[in-house]
């Protein structure tokens, strides 16, 4: 039985083996030890992943591009399928090659056969719904059972990056773990110390878990919504008195896990009778250049890109020459921050009722612990940092934390594994 942990997440995935000593996450791509969330399916379902997918679709190859799988776990989508090519694919369908293959890659580069997975989740698949949230962990072991795991376990996200940091704990604290990833914001609050990592049952030291559906793909939407999407008709008039453009297409445009409902014949059609009947078709245009050459994922990757600079350097730009000659819109620090406030806020407010079920204050809080990506916005930092202002802060690693973390349980549960020297992923 060899034993992994796999972090599925909306942006980027990692697989750490349950090794001897110190579990290590694997290279999944060249040396790569994490992976973009992402598939390219080229004609005749030749799929590659990663890295690989994007370039392949930024560099033009045809064929269908999709990222932010994650999402469709526990909404309507995981039931739908998406044209590929002449054919049409289940979303579950499409999860499961790209985990099938992040599998392959691990068992190549480790010299391994996994049959057994502790799977990260967030501690809410979906908001308030306790049957679709079943739902959504019981689709997700369905699809680790179809790509060969044998065994599949589940283990809070949160948690998992706590049992990371409490590598590196020195002495007895409380610790408030903040995972903000892509698609969730997750959060846990852990006693932990050297000699709570020995024990194999940690039950009694979680004190709490909660989280929401907001992650960085969230941001993405809005700050897209926001600053692009007027530029191609959104709440722009019709020419019929008191009626607006229909806002669906923008939504599905600025939605990284929907961008693909887009590229449809009568999707194209309708857009053609939008534009007749609007009051500034030129802003339609737009949105047609961008929905016909089926280029809604670059236009995500470039409000993204301009979102991290923004964060990084105060200056994004989302260049949108490709569109219209001269089109680009300027992003700054307090630009991100007045779109996207009210997120940051909502994912803040998490911590208070952790706190509330610990049974703490924030003053009880000895460090927060950050990992995710979207911790990297600074507004989302301060908040969650305000929210608990005497405690220590401590960076974990950005996308690896989690991964590293569901391999010590792998190892905790099912003993660790021999990696074959000199083993590679090929």
């Amino acid at each position: 039985m060899a034993a992994c942990g796999l972090d599925f997440g909306t942006s980027n995935t990692t697989l750490g083996l349950a090794t001897a000593g110190r579990p290590s996450l694997s290279p999944l791509e060249g040396a790569h030890r994490t992976i973009p969330s992402a598939i390219f399916f080229r004609p005749g379902h030749e799929a590659v992943i990663g890295r690989a997918a994007i370039s392949a679709y930024v560099e033009g190859e045809p064929g269908r591009l999709m990222r932010s799988l994650k999402s469709v776990l526990g909404s309507s989508l995981i039931e739908e399928s998406t044209p590929v090519g002449r054919e049409r694919l289940r979303f579950r369908e499409v999860i499961a090659r790209y985990l099938g293959a992040v599998k392959s890659r691990a068992e190549a580069a480790g010299g391994v056969e996994l049959d057994t997975v502790v799977h990260g989740r967030p501690v809410h698949f979906v908001d308030g719904d306790e049957a679709g949230d079943r739902k959504a962990e019981d689709t997700l072991r369905a699809i680790a059972g179809e790509v060969g795991f044998r065994h599949v376990r589940f283990q809070y996200e949160p948690i998992a990056a706590a049992l990371d940091y409490e590598q590196s704990v020195a002495s007895e604290e409380i610790a408030l773990i903040a995972d903000i990833g892509g698609g969730t914001s997750d959060f846990s609050i852990v006693r932990l110390s050297p000699e709570r990592h020995r024990r194999a049952d940690r039950a009694e030291d979680i004190l709490a878990n909660d989280g929401v559906r907001i992650g960085g793909t969230d941001f993405d939407r809005r700050l897209s919504l926001g600053t692009v999407m007027p530029l191609m008709g959104l709440g722009s008039p019709m020419k019929r008195a008191d009626l607006l453009v229909p806002n669906g297409y923008f939504h599905d445009l600025a939605t990284w896990s929907s961008i693909n409902r887009l590229y449809d014949r009568k999707v194209f059609r309708e857009l053609e009778e939008v534009a007749r009947d609007a009051a500034r078709p030129e802003l339609i245009d737009r949105l047609r250049t961008v929905v016909e050459a089926e280029r809604g994922h670059a236009l995500a990757m470039a409000v993204e890109g301009a979102k991290i600079a923004a964060s990084d350097s105060d200056d994004g730009r989302i260049d949108l020459d490709w569109v219209e000659a001269g089109l680009v819109v300027a992003v700054d620090r307090a630009g991100l921050a007045r779109q996207t406030d009210t997120l940051a806020e909502r994912v803040a407010e998490r911590i208070g009722r952790c706190l509330a079920q610990a049974g703490l204050t924030a003053a009880g809080i000895d460090a927060i612990f950050l990992t995710g990506g979207s911790t990297g916005l600074p507004h989302v930092r301060a908040a969650l940092c305000a929210s608990v202002p005497e405690a220590r802060v401590v960076d974990g690693d950005t996308f690896g934390s989690v991964g590293v973390g569901l391999a010590i349980e792998a190892a905790r549960q099912f003993g660790p594994v021999r990696v074959l020297a000199g083993a590679d992923a090929g």
